[in-house]
């Protein structure tokens, strides 16, 4: 039998395929595991590669392979299980495999540098400190309570956990000399539980019992549970049961936003080490979290979307919270969805998933009722809570101020003056959403997309949410010299200016991107609205999603117009999601809650129906037009898109493209297009989209497998940039 001599290697890079080497010299091939890192020759220089399989043959006569430059690894940093995933990925994505498992790796190993220790940053108690008694300081007599508890000492983000962001009042401990930085174990990073729980209802018990009896082997459940239901609740107890039985627990969350809060009630619900995973992090702290996970070391992992990819070699359980999200799908380069190899990674490892919303997405209601997944229901909110009162609000003829009718600003007046917290929803970011000309008619348009931009003021800036191109604001009109510019429409910073000037004794919680932009700000101002510091709370969905502010009695929802009528046949359903989310922020305690939602289209049969028949009646409303129209999730989607600075380049392609599909099987496959993409300018490039879409997925991917590796020989390919977008969910 020859000897699997020839190392396979993926390689990153734009292409469809794996590359062949040799053993680095001196090197016996058998003592290279998969899933190493290999340093190759590469062009005309080196690359890291991963090692993904051992051959005795190659399509290149042998002796102009090239050999290996080194091997980085003894040990491999991906499991044999981890590989395939990825390789099925690519495969299902149509996506180079070198670049998709170069994605899996933390950004210093994919450079090929040495992994950093495992240990996290924490603090521990001086020998002075463990004898000091402060007195009229509660915070860091709180802290050196905490830390005498843990003689190994605590990692800084329990110890924020427990304590608050207590940075400031550690550096003063430290000065004092009572209180030191050290370096922890990842075993060691562990709390004290807190042992209380809540009392159960009849329906998280059900959901609980039917998952965990399903342990270990495949089962997909989707828990849908309305706002305010108990759904974390029901997380805790089925990590809790599979740490118990030495199992890991990946657990996925869209943004970022939601990790501090989920962090700090896992922490004080698990005495087992818990690994953090998000873009927010350095690359050193995102590599000893992913080392921790890899290792085994740690028994949680919680993490955005990329934390899919993570090796856990005693993976029992993920759990997908709030899977209807859109940030669950990569939107650029390896255009992945999170939650669905999720469920593929359970599916091949033999494990059960939980997908929990209180919106969930019509594809995970289709499966739900075709009995893919197992429905699990959690119809009422947790203890004494009810759901918010629903009303639409008519603004027609309502002269608003700031977007404000005065109907919302006396309900505002009332909540506020009975010591309330008020809640409100705008989905735009920044003072307004153009600048204009009243002497010309000039509009601050983007000059690089179809897009206007928007004014921040704070930083004087208009600003392209687009493609992200900025400029100062005008003093004159560029075209008519005119001073008589004005913004129109509203944003959070202009709707905070006009609470700011009505409310003037009530501090304004705001929270977009601009305004949690530094390192640790959500988590303050998160803390403030819970002290009850603030009393005007103000936002975009930054505010809709998982956050629990028991004190707020009234949401006001000021613009959901946009999403009845959008070009993407999704903006209904996504519109609704974020209403329903954002109205269950109103009513989480024993405070009875209202939600008002400003609309100028009051009789539109779809708002009707999500008022006042609730959400899962909307859904099937539009599962049933979804059906009769033959779009996912009753037929197969894949989008190929193409820009270049010329419109006619990035048709031709186009159109070439579905040419050359048609030289292949693809009978029972349809083609849309090609047509400009709905906003055709962007950065500069004009953009243009073709739709594939077929009744059955296995027709549409054998069409894909073939075709799209073959599209970068067709000449017009040259002249433009293009992206395969497989599942896609927008159209944009």
């Amino acid at each position: 039998m020859p000897t699997r001599s020839i190392l396979r290697v993926a390689v990153p890079a734009p292409l469809y395929t794996c590359f062949d080497y040799l053993p680095p010299e001196g090197v016996d091939p058998t003592t290279l595991p998969y899933g190493i890192r290999l340093r190759v020759p590469f062009g005309r220089g080196e690359r890291i590669g991963v090692l993904v399989e051992k051959v005795a043959t190659s399509s290149f006569k042998k002796d102009s392979l090239k050999p290996a430059t080194a091997a980085l690894d003894r040990e491999p940093l991906l499991t044999s299980e981890d590989l395939k995933l990825l390789l099925w990925a690519a495969a299902y994505y149509q996506h180079p495999p070198g670049e998709v498992i170069a994605a899996a790796l933390p950004v210093r190993l994919r450079k090929g540098e040495k992994p950093v220790k495992p240990e996290i940053a924490g603090w521990q108690l001086t020998s002075a400190g463990k004898t000091a008694q402060p007195t009229h300081a509660p915070q860091q007599l709180k802290i050196i309570q905490t830390l005498t508890e843990q003689p190994e000492g605590i990692s800084q983000q329990v110890l924020y956990a427990l304590c608050g962001n207590c940075r400031p009042v550690l550096r003063t401990l430290e000065k004092k000399g009572w209180v030191e930085p050290c370096e922890i174990k990842p075993q060691h990073i562990l709390t004290t539980p807190d042992k209380t729980k809540l009392t159960l209802n009849a329906a998280q018990i059900d959901a609980i019992s039917a998952v965990s009896t399903r342990m270990p082997g495949f089962n997909a459940f989707l828990l849908n549970g309305i706002t305010g239901s108990g759904k974390t609740e029901v997380y805790l107890r089925l990590i809790e049961e599979a740490v118990a039985a030495n199992r890991q627990v990946l657990v996925l969350v869209p943004e970022i936003a939601l990790t501090p809060q989920l962090m700090q009630r896992f922490q004080c619900r698990i005495n087992s080490p818990i690994a953090l995973l998000h873009s927010g992090l350095s690359d050193r702290e995102r590599e000893k979290a992913w080392l921790a996970a890899s290792q085994g070391e740690a028994s949680v992992i919680l993490g955005t979307r990329s934390a899919i990819f993570t090796p856990a070699p005693r993976l029992g359980l993920i759990i997908i919270d709030e899977e209807h999200d859109l940030s669950f799908k990569q939107q650029d380069g390896f255009r992945y969805s999170a939650r669905d190899l999720a469920i593929v990674r359970a599916q091949r490892q033999g494990f059960p998933i939980l997908l929990g919303s209180a919106t969930p997405s019509l594809e995970s209601l289709h499966n739900a009722a075709t009995r893919r997944y197992k429905n699990l229901e959690l119809p009422e909110r947790a203890g004494d809570a009810k759901p918010p009162k629903i009303d639409l609000l008519d603004i027609r003829s309502a002269p608003l101020n700031g977007g404000l009718s005065p109907a919302l600003l006396k309900l505002l007046e009332k909540e506020l003056a009975a010591g309330n917290q008020v809640l409100l929803f705008l989905n735009r970011r920044g003072y307004a959403p153009v600048i204009t000309c009243y002497h010309c008619g000039w509009l601050s348009e983007c000059p690089r997309c179809d897009a206007r931009m928007t004014l921040h003021l704070g930083t004087n800036l208009l600003w392209c949410h687009h493609c992200g191109h900025q400029r100062r604001t005008h003093r004159h009109c560029p075209e008519c010299n005119s001073e008589d510019l004005h913004p129109l429409g509203q944003g959070t910073e202009r709707l905070e200016e006009v609470l700011s000037q009505r409310f003037p004794d009530q501090p304004i919680a705001r929270i977009d991107r601009d305004s949690t932009r530094r390192k640790g700000a959500l988590e303050k101002i998160l803390d403030e609205i819970h002290s009850g510091h603030y009393r005007i709370l103000l936002g975009t969905q930054m505010l809709a999603k998982g956050h629990h502010f028991p004190d707020v009695t009234l949401v006001g929802i000021l613009d959901v117009d946009q999403g009845l009528f959008g070009a993407d046949y999704r903006a209904a359903e996504r519109m609704a999601q974020l209403v329903e989310q954002v109205a269950g922020r109103a009513g989480r305690a024993n405070k009875p809650g209202r939600v008002l939602i400003q609309t100028r289209h009051p009789d539109h049969p779809l708002l009707q129906t999500l008022v006042h028949q609730g959400y899962n009646a909307f859904a099937q409303v539009c599962l049933d037009e979804r059906r009769d129209a033959q779009l996912p999730p009753f037929s197969y989607q894949a989008l190929l898109r193409a820009e270049s600075p010329s419109a006619e380049k990035s048709i031709r392609f186009l159109e070439d493209a579905a040419e050359q599909a048609k030289t292949f099987n693809a009978a029972g496959v349809e083609f849309w297009g090609p047509v400009p993409a709905p906003m055709e300018r962007r950065a500069g490039r004009l953009r243009a989209h073709l739709l594939i879409q077929a009744n059955h997925r296995s027709i549409l991917h054998k069409l894909l497998s073939q075709w799209i590796p073959a599209l970068s020989k067709l000449k017009s390919s040259r002249s433009v940039r293009w992206s395969i977008d497989v599942d896609p969910q927008e159209m944009l």
